[in-house]
């Protein structure tokens, strides 16, 4: 077989237009963490998300801090848990499923974001799913207000 220029150009150029789509594929979407950096769970937490495709970029807050951007981004106080994650233009507050961010994702409803309150046992990155307790998961309204997302049973 015999590759002439013109072969050569148009194969380099379908391998060109194909790069971008291959790397597509592979990323998810992009979530910003801000985390206590000694805390183990919201490090278990990010290692589900990346396992699940999500690309993941941390930043080290604790204390007051954290707590005033978490007011500040609309999460009501008794929403609060431990990390808190911005993906999208919405705030995932504490333990909540991929599922449940890709769901967010995926209808967009016009809201601050999603929040799974304290650190309930089971969710992810808190222990075995298999033995966890059960726990909803929040929909926060821009006006504060909350509806339950979705629900998860005792395993």
């Amino acid at each position: 077989m015999i590759l002439t220029r013109r072969a050569m150009m148009a194969a380099a150029a379908g391998f060109a237009a194909s790069v971008p789509l291959a790397g597509a594929a592979r990323s998810g979407p992009a979530i910003h963490v801000l985390k206590d950096p000694n805390c183990g769970c919201c490090t278990a937490w990010i290692e589900i998300l990346q396992k699940d495709g999500f690309t993941v970029t941390t930043e080290r807050s604790f204390g007051t801090l954290l707590i005033r951007h978490k007011l500040e981004n609309g999460i009501p106080q008794n929403m609060t848990s431990c990390h808190t994650g911005e993906v999208e233009g919405y705030m995932i507050e504490g333990h909540v499923p991929t599922a449940d961010i890709r769901r967010l994702l995926s209808e967009r409803p016009d809201a601050v974001g999603l929040a799974v309150p304290g650190m309930p046992y089971g969710s992810p990155g808190m222990g075995p799913e298999d033995e966890r307790e059960a726990y909803e998961v929040f929909l926060i309204r821009k006006d504060g207000s909350t509806e339950i997302f979705s629900s998860y049973q005792a395993a």
